[in-house]
């Protein structure tokens, strides 16, 4: 068994002592070979590093809008997993973190699924963007609560009125394309 807060495929921390016991680890996937897998404080820790010093729009730490995202992911009764994603969903797209990185890293490919899901890419035109999360199982939890966070009427209010209304037509149309609105 893994250690205690382990993400499993299913979506459920493990628990457990370390070490080896002779039993299959719960949500163990062929492919992920016998390493740990970080839990969720290590994976909110990981996000944090990789996004010290960045600010939003707003002048904000980045790293408040991850633990809001992880935050809505959980009060929407999302999954470690999807928990894990929350925490990693701008990781790549912002260069915080690389797709090597992601590919190595010690997640299911489950979780990774969804964070390359989450992840817009240069030039992407949105109803291929939001194809994919909607292709991709658990990765629209996450955008939902993304989207939430970002329309926030009290974090839009700082922003100026040309901006502020940019991204309200920019995060409904997304919600429509997600089936959200």
């Amino acid at each position: 068994m893994g250690q205690p807060g382990q993400l499993g495929r299913s979506g459920h921390a493990r628990t457990g002592r370390s070490g080896r016991t002779g039993r299959p680890r719960p949500g163990h996937q062929a492919g992920e070979g016998d390493r740990a897998l970080l839990t969720l404080t290590e994976v909110e820790a990981l996000a944090r590093r990789a996004h010290a010093g960045q600010t939003d729009k707003a002048g904000r730490p980045y790293a408040e809008h991850l633990a809001a995202v992880a935050g809505g992911v959980r009060a929407r009764g999302g999954s470690d997993e999807q928990i894990a994603a929350a925490w990693l969903h701008d990781a790549v797209e912002d260069g915080a973190l690389t797709p090597a990185w992601l590919a190595g890293a010690a997640l299911t490919e489950h979780t990774k699924a969804m964070v390359r899901a989450v992840t817009k890419r240069p030039g992407e035109p949105v109803e291929a963007y939001t194809a994919r999360i909607l292709a991709t199982p658990g990765a629209r939890l996450i955008k939902e609560a993304d989207l939430a966070h970002n329309a926030d009427p009290a974090r839009l209010a700082v922003l100026d009125a040309a901006t502020r209304e940019r991204l309200t037509v920019k995060y409904r149309r997304v919600r429509g394309l997600l089936g959200l609105a």
